[in-house]
């Protein structure tokens, strides 16, 4: 078995054992030793692994059920075969359908923002606005950059910053997504601008980690601190 199925398994005992005291809708509990910690943490993985996979339609009930009857050694309505194959086509489904509504709402939000002051929109499609001018020198994609930077989904969902860890990250420019790596072309050092970038200069249909799903549009602050390495190599 390898970690996924064990994490898997164990969380259907974990969550399966919590149904008897009626608790398919808490989110608080007492971790008073390991083992407490433990159950919760898998717990809180398997669900975060439902959401990642697009599902949004959860029937706790039903997930309880079958989690209590995998426990009392009942006779699933299909075998374990018929079940994966279910499962695997319904979240392929899924996420198809979370895509398509994440690049429609992408979309709707962008066409509603160019009209928005102070945005610009590039050639490519990725729109940005200059909160800050910058008069410093403007990075090449060979160039290694000192920023910080706050990335959110459309919704407000922070995903990922630079600032709350404290300190400003380096990267080369070529070496990152496709709207960071045009934007910083055209930030002088110096300059905060707020970007808005399209699922296509993202992390297009395959989405990033589990806070980004398939085509989302992101929106990032950005301020470009210096240049850390003009002429680096790609």
């Amino acid at each position: 078995m390898n970690a996924k199925n064990l994490i898997l398994g164990l969380s259907v005992a974990a969550i399966g054992l919590s149904s008897c005291c009626n608790t398919s809708t808490k989110t608080n509990v007492s971790l008073k030793n390991e083992a407490d910690t433990a159950s919760f943490y898998i717990g809180y993985m398997y669900g975060s692994n439902i959401t990642g996979n697009g599902i949004e339609d959860i029937n706790m009930d039903a997930i309880i059920a079958g989690m209590n009857s995998a426990l009392q050694k009942k006779d699933a309505p299909a075998d374990m075969m018929q079940m994966n194959m279910f499962l695997q086509q319904y979240t392929q489904k899924a996420m198809m359908a979370k895509a398509e509504k994440a690049l429609k709402a992408g979309e709707e939000f962008l066409a509603a923002n160019a009209k928005k002051n102070g945005i610009k929109t590039t050639e490519s499609g990725l729109q940005y606005k200059i909160e800050k001018e910058g008069t410093g020198a403007i990075p090449a994609d060979t160039s290694v950059v000192r920023v910080h930077y706050k990335g959110t989904l459309i919704d407000g969902t922070e995903f990922d910053s630079s600032y709350k860890r404290g300190e400003p990250t380096e990267f080369p420019v070529n070496r990152v997504i496709k709207g960071w790596t045009e934007a910083l072309q055209l930030m002088p050092v110096g300059s905060k601008w707020t970007l808005y970038i399209p699922s296509n200069l993202a992390y297009g249909p395959q989405g990033a980690r589990g806070a980004i799903g398939p085509n989302e549009t992101l929106i990032f602050e950005v301020e470009l601190i210096d240049i850390v390495d003009p002429n680096a190599q790609k």
